[in-house]
């Protein structure tokens, strides 16, 4: 069962400038599943994004992304060499527009499983105080915007089975989400094809397990010191946060663990 959305292409007006905020705030110049999915649920979506806003523009948060990556403990992931991507039909120009991708999901991911975890445990202590973000924002810039994400079901059915079999290797996978960082790959299908076994001690269940685990512990560690001001809850609140506990605790950090992985295994330049 896919897991309702709605689509940037598809967003009302009212939805589409709350989008427009989130990825200039950001710097990430696309909208992630668990914003589209809190758009499709009624009054989630602005309160969301109102309550961890100014913690995603922080300075704070760049922090946090970088001891993330730096601490997240995956199994040894070498850097390869170039003839492994021109093997998979990737040339120089394309192997920069793909880490440039891979980059956009590593600060979307790690933004949002920090933000978000945070909201869960504002929800979850609502009496516990509010943290008091130092002045200033974040000097990331932003991001190149990949191309566009195709539909799964307009790509060749090979390359559709092959992307739906990379889903389902995720804890994720039975309940129908299709990581929209493999869509992005469809655009590279000999990465798709090839990437199970570059990846292959990372894919291991108990390897990809541990993985997110240690993604989860240190987003948990980086958002209590980071919790945002309680308000009042929404009129979708009942529907969100079983959604907001699948996105926290699997979802984002197992795809985190898998960009990772892949800016990990980047040749060196």
């Amino acid at each position: 069962m896919a897991i309702p959305q709605i689509p940037e292409k598809n967003a009302p007006p009212e939805i589409a400038a709350v989008y427009a905020d989130i990825q200039a705030v950001s710097g990430v110049p696309v909208v992630n599943l668990i914003w589209r999915h809190f758009a499709a649920l009624p009054g989630v979506l602005p309160w969301a994004w109102n309550a961890v806003s100014s913690l995603v523009g922080s300075v704070p948060m760049d922090a946090a992304r970088e001891r993330i990556v730096a601490l997240a403990a995956l199994p040894p992931i070498l850097p390869s060499d170039s003839g492994l991507w021109h093997a998979a039909g990737v040339g120089e120009e394309d192997q920069r527009r793909l880490m440039a991708m891979v980059d956009v999901y590593i600060r979307g991911n790690l933004t949002n499983v920090v933000a978000l975890t945070a909201l869960r445990l504002r929800l979850e202590h609502p009496d516990q105080l509010a943290a008091h973000l130092p002045a200033g924002k974040a000097t990331s810039q932003a991001l190149e915007k990949p191309s566009s994400l195709p539909r799964i079901e307009d790509l060749e059915p090979d390359l559709a089975k092959r992307i739906r079999m990379l889903a389902n290797r995720h804890d994720s996978g039975g309940v129908g989400v299709v990581p929209s960082l493999y869509l992005a790959l469809a655009h590279w299908p000999g990465v798709i094809l090839h990437l199970p076994d570059w990846l292959s001690s990372l894919y291991h269940p108990p390897a990809l397990r541990a993985a997110r685990a240690s993604i989860c512990d240190l987003a948990e560690a980086e958002a209590e010191a980071l919790l945002p001001a309680p308000g009042p809850a929404p009129e979708g609140l009942e529907a969100m946060q079983p959604a907001l506990q699948l996105f926290t605790r699997v979802i984002i950090p197992e795809l985190t663990a898998v960009c990772i992985g892949l800016r990990r295994l980047a040749p060196r330049s």
